[in-house]
């Protein structure tokens, strides 16, 4: 049986119904990650923090899972390699925070902020619609499909109307996203696997695609203008013409159609 993914976010929410207003504030919490260790993690599993104030703590021995950080500040934190699967995050501030080798999986973030965010590594499986990840750097990133585990149907990144620009997504596995009007102008995407993503509408004026796989890749009205296509892979596009300005990308005699 296949369940919808967006049914995920009401998994989610279902983990961490809150029962009243948050369950620590700000000092009980940073007095549990003062006492906290890897062998003895905070706990803060399936715990109320919303709107909590949170910016700028270390969590990198604190367990999450679970949690309900909506609407939560967290801006400039430290998330690295924590498994943040199943937590409520939806209008989250993580702007400058460091969620590189982080995995966050069957999530909604729609609103999130992730400007300036350190996503290196990270393992995303979540609705990131409207969010704001200008300047992110998703390097290495692995937010693709893994086809060989799909038990609930194709479960996917979902970045529709997102602001990426200026954000680097080098080597980024992106395999099948959903990235509808995204915003990644200015962006680097060298070597990115792109394969199957759906970019309708987004905007790639001056982003560097060189050496990136766009094969099968939805790419109606996209804006190519100034990007850099050297080594870009497009694969068959019967029509050429549904490529936005592509005659005005840079390198386009070094692309591959094929």
């Amino acid at each position: 049986m296949k369940i919808h993914f967006y049914a995920l976010g009401l998994l989610a929410a279902l983990f961490c119904l809150p029962v009243s207003a948050a369950d620590f504030d700000r000092s009980a919490v940073q007095q549990l990650l003062a006492k906290a260790d890897q062998s003895h993690p905070a706990q803060l599993r399936r715990k109320d923090l919303t709107g909590l104030d949170l910016s700028g703590l270390d969590f990198r021995n604190a367990d999450l899972w679970g949690s309900d950080l909506r609407n939560a500040n967290l801006s400039n934190s430290d998330l690295s390699g924590l498994n943040l699967d199943l937590t409520v995050m939806s209008k989250i501030n993580l702007s400058g925070a460091n969620l590189s080798n982080t995995s966050i999986f069957g999530v909604h973030m729609g609103g999130a902020n992730l400007s300036n965010a350190n996503l290196t590594g990270s393992r995303f499986i979540a609705n990131l619609d409207r969010s704001n990840l200008s300047h992110a750097n998703l390097s290495h990133a692995d937010w693709g499909v893994d086809m060989k585990n799909q038990p609930m149907g194709l479960m996917r990144v979902s970045l529709n109307n997102v602001n990426l620009s200026g954000a680097n997504l080098a080597d980024a596995n992106l395999n099948r996203a959903l990235m509808r009007h995204a915003n990644l102008s200015g962006s680097m995407l060298k070597n990115a696997v792109l394969f199957g993503v759906d970019l309708s509408g987004a905007d790639l004026t001056d982003a560097d695609l060189s050496g990136a796989d766009l094969s099968e890749s939805k790419l109606e009205d996209a804006d190519f203008t100034g990007a850099n296509v050297a080594g870009t892979r497009f694969g068959v596009v019967n029509n050429k013409a549904v490529l936005k300005r592509l005659n005005a990308a840079k390198n386009l005699d070094a692309a591959i159609f094929d």
